[in-house]
């Protein structure tokens, strides 16, 4: 396999989804991750091992990881892991509850899938590529007969003033019921009501929210109360939930069409 710094986007590439079968495949992910989010995004952790390249943390082991392999570089250009109820209880918690009160997902009573690290390659995104990595995970989550999924996704950067009309404008025009409200913990907490919703250029507050928000937005998501603010991964984190009952029927089919 070739690194990022390697290889480019070719005319024609041949999209394959799978899931991670081996350490070999894990190392892939976690490649392409460090070359995302510690190089190009300025992440860090514990546990990013920067001599190796590879971003990873204490519950890469627990995740499923749904690769994006263009086959016709032999690269993986896109990752997205994934955990249920079942391999959360092995990991002790779910990921995003070290940063959200997740007890009203809990007591929903409702399937679960947490999402997490989802990114693409710099040379693949102009759709398609993420296209083919959310037909793979909806295959995955009818397969799991999932109804709720969720997880964290972030704004690059700890300045609030940069994407202060964005996060009140998710605020105030999709949050979350109160029957799946989770809400950012104190260590963390940080208001997202920061604009009269009158006051906020609806268009320019679009423009400043990152792709992989709107398009869950678009699939019908909704935000938690509050953002949270992770200075270790130098981002601004939001709470996404999707009720896969209560998915935008249009939006449902072209999320769940298959890949020619």
């Amino acid at each position: 396999m070739q690194s990022k710094r390697e290889y480019c986007t070719i005319m024609h590439p041949i999209f394959r989804v799978a899931l991670a079968q081996t350490q070999h495949d894990l190392y892939l992910a976690q490649r392409l991750r460090y070359d995302v989010f510690v190089s190009e995004l300025g992440a860090g952790g514990l546990m990013v091992d920067h001599q190796a390249g590879v971003e990873q943390d204490r519950f890469d082991p627990y995740f499923d990881h749904l690769l994006l392999f263009d086959d016709a570089v032999d690269a993986v250009v896109g990752v997205y892991r994934v955990l249920r109820c079942d391999q959360a209880k092995r990991a002790g918690q779910f990921y995003s509850e070290d940063e959200y009160d997740l007890m009203p997902l809990h007591q929903s009573g409702r399937r679960l899938l947490e999402l997490g690290r989802s990114c693409v390659h710099p040379d693949y995104r102009d759709g398609a590529a993420l296209l083919h990595l959310w037909n793979g995970l909806a295959q995955y989550i009818q397969a799991h007969d999932i109804e709720i999924l969720f997880g964290v996704a972030s704004f690059h950067g700890t300045s609030i003033d940069d994407f202060a009309p964005a996060l009140s404008l998710l605020h105030h025009r999709h949050l979350a019921p109160p029957g799946l409200r989770v809400r950012a913990k104190p260590s963390g907490f940080q208001p997202m009501n920061l604009m009269e919703e009158a006051n906020i250029n609806r268009p320019a507050a679009m423009r400043m929210t990152p792709t992989l928000i709107k398009s869950y937005l678009r699939l019908g998501g909704m935000v938690g109360e509050g953002a949270f603010i992770d200075h270790a991964f130098n981002t601004t984190d939001v709470f996404l939930i999707m009720d896969t009952e209560q998915m935008n029927e249009k939006q449902a089919r072209l999320y769940a069409r298959q890949t020619p």
